[in-house]
């Protein structure tokens, strides 16, 4: 009981100081704008809170989602009662129950989400994840209500999507912020349905922004929070104290707390309006393959870390050839933005329309050249196109994300001197899993080429032909053998 009393001490402690920390800064604030407002701090924060709550609620849904079960999935008919088959399992076990009187049968699978609607039309901006092998979808109102939603479109590359209701009468619309101006250290509000409980609303701050390299999607640009977001608020808006939808919250980090990922509003706006419009999202294309300049790279070609990206790749036939760009070339400026990385160059190209010109300031042999080109239409299969498979391409297709060995991984799992790369997560079900990969495995070999690093990975998985197997030699226990990885269709 001591100890106990003791956690408890310090917790309230911390509390406390938390609430005194606050409480003074407001009452500075307050005392520097010359408010006259009799309250105490602590009163105006929460009405702050609650008046965002009640503002941007009504325009948070909750969206339940069926797969219906498939043909495919359907193993040997039951031979017993159902009531039969959970007490003899519970007894002998699965295996034995399986192997005498066959499967369960196919079931169903439901799933939850959230979403924001943005058109009084009933135009509803969710993730592409909570909807995209959905057969029936389903969006419950704040005001109880339920409708059937129809997807309008959907854009996997951003991890975003737009479904559309049929009401009568025009609908609350949540008001979109500008996530240009967020800063680090301001006060988030996520609002969704976590485990399905309807119009959940937690608080934080922003912790980061511009998170990229989580292999999460191919093109990243994350606003990172500490407020709670929980399997199901996927899909719900991240609010700031004006009430302002800045994110739509998107991922969490499983193995930590406080660290959850949200989609910047300026971009699922953009996206969002491209798929109310056409449907689809169709990007500019340059045709490259681009990677960072690191110290070693750097150094070769005479400019530092900072200085653009190098161009590792020229596809024949893209527009990136016909405008005379070269493999070599150091990428510095794309029509007067100034491209200090990856992600940074391939959020430019995406977002600028399908046939613009562009002025590209490139760096070749050390001596500064502009190059003026003309964007073609992505491809809607890059691989096929031998652009480098993304880590995000590569989860998606085959079920499973890599990284490279460090220091501590190679101690933690007792590698020694082996090389190759970690598998550091696989999609439950997907296959990878179907494959028999699991997590902490060593990727020694794909395609029968050795891979050190990530760059290798993506070159060779961006080589393939779109439905080609992937072939691996895995390392599991000082043991080796080889594994077929069969895409998605």
């Amino acid at each position: 009981m001591g100890e106990v009393s003791t956690r408890q001490r310090i917790r309230c402690r911390q509390w406390v100081g938390s609430l005194l920390v606050v409480a003074t800064l407001l009452a500075l604030a307050q005392g520097v704008t010359g408010a006259q407002d009799t309250r105490g701090p602590l009163q105006l924060l929460q009405d702050a809170f609650v008046n965002v709550a009640q503002s941007v609620k009504p325009a948070v849904v909750n969206i339940a989602t069926t797969q219906r079960a498939r043909p495919s999935e359907q193993g040997r008919a039951p031979q017993v009662p159902p009531s039969f088959r959970g007490p003899f399992r519970d007894f002998f076990g699965e295996d034995f129950f399986e192997r005498f009187f066959g499967s369960e049968p196919p079931r169903d699978r439901q799933s939850l989400g959230s979403g924001v609607i943005v058109d009084k039309r009933g135009f509803i901006l969710t993730n592409n994840h909570v909807i995209e092998q959905a057969d029936q979808i389903e969006v419950h109102l704040s005001d109880k209500r339920k409708f059937s939603a129809t997807v309008i479109g959907r854009d996997p590359k951003t991890d975003l999507a737009v479904i559309k209701i049929d009401a009568p009468g025009d609908l609350p619309v949540a008001t979109l912020g500008d996530s240009s101006k967020i800063r680090i250290g301001e006060w988030a509000i996520a609002i969704g349905s976590p485990f399905g409980l309807d119009q959940t609303v937690t608080v934080g701050v922003i912790s980061a922004v511009g998170r990229a390299d989580m292999g999460i999607t191919t093109y990243e640009d994350f606003i990172q929070t500490d407020a709670s977001i929980n399997p199901g608020n996927s899909g719900g808006p991240l609010v700031n104290l004006n009430g302002e939808v800045v994110g739509i919250n998107t991922a969490i980090v499983a193995s930590g707390r406080g660290i959850g990922f949200a989609i910047p509003i300026n971009m699922a706006r953009e996206v969002s309006q491209r798929l109310i419009a056409q449907g689809k999202v169709v990007r500019g294309w340059l045709g490259i393959g681009i990677q960072e300049l690191t110290e070693e790279l750097a150094g070769q070609f005479g400019v530092t870390p900072q200085d653009g990206v190098l161009v590792g790749n020229v596809m024949r036939g893209s527009p990136a050839e016909r405008g005379g760009l070269k493999t070599g070339d150091i990428l510095q400026e794309f029509n007067g933005v100034r491209i200090s990385g990856v992600h940074q160059l391939q959020r430019e190209v995406a977002q600028t329309p399908v046939g613009a010109q562009v002025q590209l300031k490139v760096l070749r042999e050390r001596k500064p050249l502009v190059l003026s080109i003309v964007l073609g239409e992505q491809p809607e299969d890059l691989a096929a196109a031998g652009q480098p498979a993304s880590p995000a391409e590569t989860a998606e297709r085959f079920g499973f994300a890599v990284q490279e060995l460090t220091p501590e991984l190679r101690e933690q799992l007792r590698l020694g001197r082996a090389e190759g790369l970690v598998v550091t997560s696989v999609e439950e079900d997907g296959p990878a899993a179907r494959a028999d990969i699991r997590s902490g495995d060593l990727i020694a070999e794909v395609n029968r080429e050795p891979v050190r690093t990530l760059a290798d990975f993506t070159r060779i998985v961006g080589q393939m032909r779109a439905g080609t197997n992937l072939l691996l030699l895995v390392r599991r226990e000082g043991t080796s053998r080889f594994v077929v990885v069969t895409p998605r269709p």
